[in-house]
């Protein structure tokens, strides 16, 4: 399988189109002081975390209500603009790229929790709100949300890229989370799909086909989601392996054994490493394991008593327990962390990452095979997983100016999908598709499946002007 250079190949494929003067004429006179064309405010909303490139759009609007977004989408159509939704930039693929030009069209001012449903465990939010403050909203009720990629990611950006993260073995994706939402069509047209109501045989399954498009069908300007309660009892706890394959396995048979675990998350030597630098810590420098326990006091001992006796198998060592809100934080905060201390740890650097998603009993072949070869490639890099539901992500740490390292990352990255295709995976787990993995996408669904993709988006915006370029090329 070869895999796309994105500086290389990608890129000059995705020509910029032309904008019309009085298209930024118009925007200016209906958004005023909403609407920016400074080079700074610009240049922000024209990169995500990842290691790509492009001119930034031409403009940024920000939209402060549903009418801003219907207004903007309206004016982008009758000039055949490109329109890329913005949330907070946290992605990792690519998407916020405006690689045919265009506005961006930042939502972050439409943050507001319009209504809890404590009663039906439901929230109604606008696509700004991060999942933290959403969290903070609800914890009075006696609820939470748990899906938490790590980053403080906008919940309408979650929406867009199908999130997940380390709850995800437990509560599932954005796809089971998500019940209804407000979007903005291609033609500026408001609509909804879905309801409160927790299924539906209604038609078409619409909001599935909106969670996941990565702002390629629509504009999502407010979300209907799933809440639950806040567990009685949380503990979390760290162990430390003496290698990754015995960590690998203890994780396989704690899934296969329906241990309802909340999060289980593997970090390889080099991350435990970075993560002791960056957040002060001192956790043993080898290959570890990071679980929470949800549940009832009885429940989670009985978990953790079933754990411990699977670690111990497996030549575990070193259990450390967490059970006040603070010391968990403490622990989550430096996983969550990971990401840049992988940057840190090579100043100047840009990270290549990658994420793939296996069969749990195929997860060891995937996951020992692609460290081997990093570590046999000789680039920086660390590994982090939420190998629960066989999930686990790679950050090749680059020097931005060095072809042969970039290419050498964007290799691993390629042998590592196909390899995770190969054993019945996907390309991607939780990242999505953006740029970085439009070829990955045929290689995976084959190309029917994508010509099925293709109608679907030529139907609902005809023109290609909602986040162009990205998932697959028109």
């Amino acid at each position: 399988m070869n895999a796309p250079l994105v500086a290389a190949s990608l890129m000059p494929s995705l020509a910029e189109r032309a904008i019309a003067p009085a298209f930024l004429e118009q925007l200016q006179a209906r958004f005023g002081a909403q609407c920016s064309t400074a080079m700074a405010v610009r240049e922000q909303h024209g990169r995500d975390e990842s290691a790509m490139q492009a001119p930034p759009p031409v403009a940024v609007v920000f939209a402060q209500s549903t009418e801003d977004v219907a207004a903007a989408v309206q004016l982008a159509a009758q000039y055949r603009a490109p329109v890329i939704p913005f949330g907070v930039g946290s992605s990792l693929e690519g998407h916020l790229l405006a690689v045919q030009g265009g506005i961006s069209l930042d939502v972050s001012r439409m943050n507001q929790v319009l209504s809890i449903h404590a009663d039906d465990l439901t929230v109604t939010l606008q696509p700004g709100v991060t999942r933290k403050q959403l969290n903070e909203a609800v914890k009075s009720a006696g609820l939470f949300f748990p899906i938490d990629p790590g980053a403080d990611a906008s919940l309408g950006g979650m929406c867009a890229t199908r999130a997940s993260g380390t709850n995800a073995v437990r509560y599932g994706t954005m796809r089971e989370n998500v019940l209804a939402l407000q979007v903005v069509t291609a033609s500026g047209e408001v609509i909804r799909t879905g309801t409160g109501a927790k299924k539906s045989s209604a038609g078409y399954d619409l909001t599935r086909l909106m969670v996941g498009s990565e702002g390629t069908l629509g504009v999502i300007t407010e979300i209907t989601l799933k809440l639950y309660p806040l567990p009685e009892a949380v503990m979390a706890a760290t162990c430390a392996f003496s290698s990754l394959a015995d960590a690998v396995n203890t994780t396989i048979q704690i899934i296969q054994l329906g241990v309802p675990i909340a999060r289980c998350e593997l970090l390889d030597g080099n991350t435990v490493r970075m993560v002791n630098q960056h957040s002060k810590l001192d956790l043993t420098e080898g290959p570890m394991m990071l679980m929470e326990f949800h549940g009832s006091p009885a429940g989670v001992q009985e978990q953790i008593a079933t754990v411990q006796e699977i670690v111990t198998d497996n030549r575990g060592h070193g259990f450390q327990w967490a059970d006040t809100p603070e010391e968990r934080t403490r622990l989550w905060t430096a996983r969550h962390n990971a990401y840049f201390a992988g940057i840190q740890s090579r100043p100047g650097c840009r990270c290549v990452t990658t994420d793939t998603c296996v069969p749990i009993s195929k997860l060891a072949d995937a996951l020992l095979d692609s460290v081997d070869e990093a570590n046999a490639a000789g680039i920086p890099y660390f590994m982090v997983g939420h190998v629960g539901d066989g999930n686990f992500h790679m950050g090749y740490l680059i020097d931005p100016d060095n072809a042969q390292e970039r290419e050498t990352a964007e290799q691993l990255n390629a042998q590592l999908v196909a390899r995770a295709l190969r054993l019945g995976g996907t390309c991607t787990g939780e990242h999505g598709v953006g740029l970085h993995k439009m070829e990955f996408l045929v290689n995976e669904t084959g190309a029917g499946a994508v010509a099925m993709m293709r109608a679907i988006k030529q139907a609902l915006d005809p023109h290609n002007i909602l986040n162009p370029g990205k998932i697959f090329a028109l």
